[in-house]
């Protein structure tokens, strides 16, 4: 018979070491890190209850030996096999290297967070570009901080944050084209992700007018989608992030200035990456429109 003392000493070791690596560190590299805590939660609930039973009730013999604990644990084992694969696909054949610009703190996140994660996973060198901390929309310094812990779970290789006036980014085309330049000139992205001119928002379109006249000579521009798109955001490009939206919601969660906003939800996440997943003849997935697209870069990726 399993102890029940022995049994309490293996969940907590379980619960320390998941407190030691944070929920993030579970989204970020399972591919289904909530049908994992559901598995566990419920074959470690009924080992529980089986091992009080056989100690407090005097169950019969079966419920007394090892057996029970050891066949459950068998069937925790295989639901953690099916679910903590690595997320990724397969390595890509020749890296590439992409810069993802953004006007504010959360936008990457929201925007093509699940691209993003994944092309890192597949071996590509992501760089991030942020033109403004956010000030009107929260605290600045909370903000910019939440921006960096975004790229380091995402996997990003750097983030660059600069403090442009939040809601007047326009003001600053000349300067935003300069840093934009600078980036391109210094990462040699093969492909740019930046904010589509479909949208509402005034910075998003400051930043993709810049961008487009910051890279005026490159090959592959890909616009990807903001809540503040609006009904002519008409994408052709889409990437699968099948096993990237629960690392996707994650890295919008991690915003936490920005929680109460409704588009930060994980429903509304969700709900976007579904009904782009729809059109793309997918579960879920990101979409983009391209300015320019080289098809060799997108093979590569």
């Amino acid at each position: 018979m399993v102890s029940i003392y022995v049994l309490l000493i293996v969940f907590l070791i379980t619960f320390v070491v998941a407190a030691a690596l944070g929920r993030s560190w579970f989204h970020r590299r399972l591919r289904r890190p909530e049908l994992l805590r559901r598995i566990c939660l419920v074959a470690g609930s009924t080992l529980l209850v089986a091992n009080l039973a056989s100690v407090f009730l005097e169950a019969p013999e079966l419920w007394r030996t090892a057996d029970l604990t050891l066949t459950l644990g068998g069937l925790a084992s295989l639901g953690v096999a099916l679910t903590a694969l690595r997320t990724g696909g397969a390595p890509a054949r020749q890296p590439r290297r992409v810069l993802a610009i953004g006007a504010h703190p959360d936008d990457l996140e929201l925007a093509c967070g699940g691209t993003l994660a994944k092309f890192v996973d597949s071996g590509h060198e992501v760089q991030g570009l942020v033109m403004s901390d956010g000030t009107r929309g929260g605290d600045p310094l909370e903000r910019s901080l939440d921006a960096q812990r975004g790229a380091a779970f995402m996997g990003l290789t750097g983030m660059t944050h600069y403090n442009f006036t939040d809601t007047d980014l326009f003001r600053h085309s000349q300067e935003m084209v300069g840093v934009i330049e600078a980036a391109i000139a210094r990462y040699n992205p093969d492909i740019i992700l930046t904010h589509s001119n479909h949208d509402q928002h005034q910075d998003h379109q400051a930043v993709h007018m810049a961008t487009l006249r910051a890279a005026r000579q490159h090959h592959s521009i890909l616009c990807y989608e903001s809540p503040s798109a609006t009904r002519d955001f008409s994408p052709s490009v889409f990437i699968d992030i099948d096993d990237y939206l629960d690392a996707k919601v994650q890295a919008v969660r991690m915003h936490s200035d920005q929680r109460a906003k409704p588009y930060m939800t994980p429903e509304r996440v969700r709900g976007i990456a579904s009904f782009r997943g729809g059109q793309a003849r997918r579960r879920v997935a990101e979409a983009y429109e391209p300015v320019r697209l080289l098809s060799t870069e997108m093979e590569k990726l």
